[in-house]
């Protein structure tokens, strides 16, 4: 909810290139950590592929530069066609919706904002792999209970202050705070949170708090450590999420036109459905970064892919943010213009709120997955740019991946769950999505004509996007995209774990919740492949939501745009674009 040189589908990895080089620094070279030699071990004996073994070890606290070169890859020369130019306005078009709270954000068209101005601690690059941002570097240990955080002493504040650990200490509590409604918390519960009984108006009742006052811990003014109550081998990953940047703590986690932050940019001007400008730092930025733009200007053109495709065509806007496949298509023989795209682990799914009837049943559920022809949603909605999925938010992409065999469409049989289950004249149901992206509608619409020959009768409600993400997470049924995330279990911690703020189905299955503490707690590929295997399997078997595709993101540019790169996420790192001459 997108890269060019390398999608996060290769199966041999592209060596960091050397800005990644410079932004990849660890701890000294990480071999202390005793699973490093294990690691090394299986990579040369074909045991585990070398994109793992960059993912792994940089986790452990490898420089992405030592990691490559243990690996035996060296590092990625990209060239720019043109002369880089500094200075100018970019201009993109994007979707300019409400703000919000950046902690608790909910999508992430608003967090590209957000992150031009306020930073995260860490970075998952274009190539998947984790790196130190506003950090230095990291340190796990050996049983992975306990990290240790170094930060930067280059970094500032708009404001001139420095950035400290008392401002991590402070964003990550708040971020964990059940109150500020973050979906951190589904990332980081299991190992950052315990429920401590609370007594209120409802009586007395458990609330997710820290788990031990110690769990963050400031060591000194540039080194912060996170006491986990369970082992963890995502964390460096968790630190990346979109909601999880760096607020200033004395503006008491307010955002809008004036914002301080780290970033490259500050917010200018902001007005909802309209535009959004973006002005440089007139100082460096984190580690003396100059940002070679003057100014980012985000125009919103609206839902209709003929407006996008308009505006860039004349030169109103320099490129568009993310884009439907149907412009992509048409603007794909441009002389000056650019489509870039990836295969990602993203993904859109139809969650059940399983607290409704008929959703209460696993057998209505179960249904509702047979009754659907992936291969066909795939190929009517995505045109090429996705491949189906199985229904599990695992990807094939992801290195815990487990094929397991395939849930055919079967019609007849979701017709005989129905029956079971107490509905034998089929059922009528609403589904609500979004009007843009317009492969949604479009997978949605090919899902409800299959859903007829089981008796399922549907009706679509759509919404635009910013009136869609105010109801969500509240009605019966809604299809819902989703962006990727680098490991498999990541998806579903956010979604499918018990009680966290994005589990909008209120699906609660304490066999998943379990499997999910353990597979975190391993870092061996081979050791999470079993585990995995399970946690595929139920929710097939019973899990909330019909997932019918995986698909790649595109956009397009102009030729002049130059440093730009399609995240998997869509995330913009506006401080490396330039205009070229």
């Amino acid at each position: 909810m997108a890269q060019g040189a390398r999608t996060l589908a290769s199966t041999v990895p592209t060596a960091p290139t050397p800005a990644e080089h410079a932004h990849g620094a660890g701890m000294g070279d990480g071999n202390q950590h005793p699973m490093i030699a294990g690691l090394r071990a299986q990579l040369a004996a074909g045991c585990l592929a070398r994109r793992d073994f960059l993912r792994l070890a940089t986790l452990l606290g490898v420089s992405a530069a030592s990691a490559a070169s243990m690996a035996g890859i060296a590092a990625a020369q990209r060239a720019e066609a043109g002369v880089r130019g500094r200075g100018g306005r970019l201009v993109l078009g994007a979707q300019v919706q409400p703000l919000n709270d950046p902690h608790a954000l909910a999508w992430l068209a608003p967090a590209n904002i957000v992150h031009q101005v306020c930073e995260p601690l860490t970075r998952t690059g274009f190539d998947n792999i984790t790196r130190p941002h506003l950090l230095r570097g990291w340190r796990a240990a050996p049983d992975l209970k306990a990290w240790d955080l170094y930060l930067r002493d280059d970094v500032t504040w708009r404001s001139g202050r420095r950035f400290v650990a008392d401002d991590v200490v402070w964003n990550l509590r708040r971020l964990l705070d059940p109150a500020t409604g973050s979906s951190a918390l589904g990332l980081m519960r299991g190992y950052m949170l315990a429920d401590k009984m609370q007594s209120g108006q409802q009586g007395t009742v458990a609330v997710p708090r820290l788990w031990d006052a110690g769990a963050i811990e400031k060591v000194d003014d540039f080194h912060v450590r996170l006491n986990l109550k369970s082992p963890q081998v995502a964390v460096p990953e968790h630190l990346f999420h979109y909601t999880n940047v760096m607020m200033d703590p004395e503006e008491g986690g307010r955002f809008g036109v004036g914002s301080n932050g780290t970033g490259a940019f500050s917010l200018e001007e902001y007005q909802v459905g309209a535009r959004a400008l973006l002005r440089a730092r007139s100082d460096a930025g984190a580690g003396g970064r100059h940002p070679l733009l003057d100014e980012l200007l985000l125009l919103d053109l609206g839902d209709e892919g003929s407006a996008a495709a308009g505006a860039l065509v004349s030169g109103q806007v320099d490129g568009l943010v993310r884009c439907d496949y149907a412009v992509a298509e048409g603007l794909a023989n441009h002389a000056e213009l650019q489509v870039h795209h990836t295969r990602t682990a993203a993904t859109a799914m139809l969650q059940m709120k399983v607290d409704q009837r008929p959703f209460d049943d696993p057998r209505v559920r179960r249904a509702l997955r047979l009754a659907v022809d992936v291969e066909a949603v795939t190929r009517l909605a995505l045109r090429g740019f996705g491949e189906p999925a199985e229904h599990h938010l695992v990807a094939p992409v992801h290195p815990c991946y487990v094929p397991l065999p395939p849930l055919r469409c079967n019609p007849q049989e979701a017709r005989s769950l129905l029956a079971e289950a107490g509905y034998p004249g089929g059922l009528d149901l609403t589904i609500t999505c979004k009007s843009w992206p317009q492969w949604e509608l479009h997978a949605v619409e090919a899902m409800v004509e299959q859903y007829a020959a089981a008796g399922i009768r549907c009706s679509i409600e759509m919404l635009p996007p910013a009136q869609f993400w105010e109801v969500w997470d509240k009605v019966p049924l809604a299809f819902v995209e989703w962006a990727p995330r680098p490991l498999g279990f990541m998806l579903l911690d956010l979604t499918m774990r018990s009680g966290v703020p994005w589990n909008a189905t209120g699906f609660a299955d304490p066999e998943l919740d379990a499997l999910l503490d353990r597979v975190e707690a391993e870092v061996e590929v081979a050791a999470r492949r079993p585990l995995m295997a399970r946690i595929e399997a139920i929710m097939q078997e019973r899990g909330p939501v019909v997932q019918p595709a995986w698909l790649s993101v595109v956009t397009v540019m102009s030729r002049r745009v130059g440093g730009f790169r399609l995240h998997p996420t869509t995330l913009l790192f506006a401080e490396d674009y330039f205009l070229m001459s």
